[in-house]
């Protein structure tokens, strides 16, 4: 087939049909951070992923995800499905168009938070069919500037884990090849806090990158209190050291401190991104793609802070952001995540500090065959072809 006869059957292809799963991914141990200490949330066990995958009727195949924790994976499931035949029939290059048709489907709703994290498992599904398509990484296809990132772990620095584990568990990553370490903070009392971080610090030595993460759990004294407490341990960044939407506050301890203030994973909309870049309220903004309604609209935010030059961390779902970190202008850190590696078959390669992205075309991954044991609802629309 010529390259004309290619690509006029790829502009009249469309969507055939597609696939809803709600799945409930367990976790090996129940998960506490600052929030579950101050009482306002209980232990983490699972997490609620929503999957999307779709085809056309040339056959060609795309798989996206969404996720929640604790709360709010069946209300994804139920939205999307309620949105989902709009795509039934549509162009699957025209991905832009179609964010916005789905997202004005159901726009009484609001356009940020529950409803656009339904919306983003689609977006993702049609980012990784065009990559596929093409025969390209999804870096590739966005443009990429390299081909690994710089990675820290999170998941073994909770604060459920005793001292003696955290500094078991930084050997461990440091021994898979991962290139910094983050530890929750956040505890009722404050001297323990900097006892762990201290610890911590000892262990890794002055150089090795570490970052701590409060959750959200102080107030604005507390903040100033425990960010200059902080300062001497020479740490990459103070995540989430108050309430996500607290703008003012986070600007106020950018101007204030030398280690870097991160925040922005629980924003849901470019929009609430941008008015932290506005008031220049973080040093390292961490948007989460599926939590904004997918690539599309974190390719807004992406574009938003490289012209602001805050440097962006994106928060977990490595095996996407990757990806996405891949096309970063300035140097970014993904945070390494086991928590969804037995939801694909393919595992990240790590070394020297750092997350290789895969060559494999699109996202580059296939459905684990367990995914099935855990899925607590599906539904298909269309036909396969």
């Amino acid at each position: 087939m010529d390259n004309t006869c290619a690509t006029s059957c790829a502009d009249q292809d469309r969507i055939a049909w597609l696939r809803l799963r709600s799945v409930a991914l367990p976790l090996a141990t129940p998960i506490s951070d600052a929030k579950v200490l101050t009482g306002r949330q209980k232990p983490m066990t699972e997490i609620a992923i929503l999957i999307a995958e779709l085809e056309t009727r040339d056959g060609h195949q795309g798989l996206g995800f969404s996720y929640s924790k604790r709360a709010g994976g069946a209300g994804q499931f139920a939205h999307a499905l309620e949105v989902a035949p709009n795509l039934l029939g549509e162009n699957p290059s025209d991905i832009a168009r179609l964010w916005d048709k789905l997202c004005w489907a159901g726009a009484s709703v609001g356009r940020s938070g529950l409803a656009t994290q339904a919306i983003g498992a689609f977006d993702v599904a049609l980012w990784d069919l065009k990559a596929r398509r093409a025969g390209l990484s999804l870096a590739r296809l966005l443009g990429s500037h390299r081909d690994s990132v710089r990675c820290y772990n999170t998941s073994g620095g909770f604060l459920h884990t005793p001292l003696d584990q955290l500094l078991k568990n930084t050997d461990i990553s440091r021994e898979k090849g991962i290139g910094g370490i983050k530890l929750k903070v956040g505890q009722p009392d404050w001297a323990l806090d900097l006892h762990r971080v201290g610890a911590v610090r000892q262990h890794l030595g002055e150089a090795f990158p570490l970052m701590v993460d409060a959750n959200q759990q102080w107030d604005r004294p507390m903040a100033r209190r425990m960010c200059r407490r902080l300062e001497p341990f020479e740490l990459v960044w103070i995540e989430e050291p108050l309430d996500c939407y607290d703008a003012e506050g986070h600007a106020e301890l950018v101007r204030q401190f030398d280690t870097p203030i991160a925040t922005g994973e629980m924003l849901t909309s470019p929009a609430e991104h941008l008015e932290f870049i506005g008031l220049r309220a973080a040093d390292y903004l961490m948007p989460d793609a599926p939590r904004v309604g997918g690539i599309t609209p974190y390719l807004r935010v992406q574009t938003f802070a490289e012209q602001a030059g805050i440097s962006l961390a994106p928060h977990f779902a490595m095996e996407l952001h990757v990806h996405l970190a891949a096309t970063h202008v300035c140097e970014p850190w993904v945070e390494h995540f086991e928590w969804l590696e037995p939801l694909f078959e393919e595992r990240l390669e790590i070394r020297d500090g750092r997350m290789w992205v895969p060559s494999r075309p699109g996202l580059g991954l296939t459905l684990s065959e367990r995914v099935a044991g855990w899925t607590v609802q599906q539904a298909e629309i269309g036909q396969r072809a």
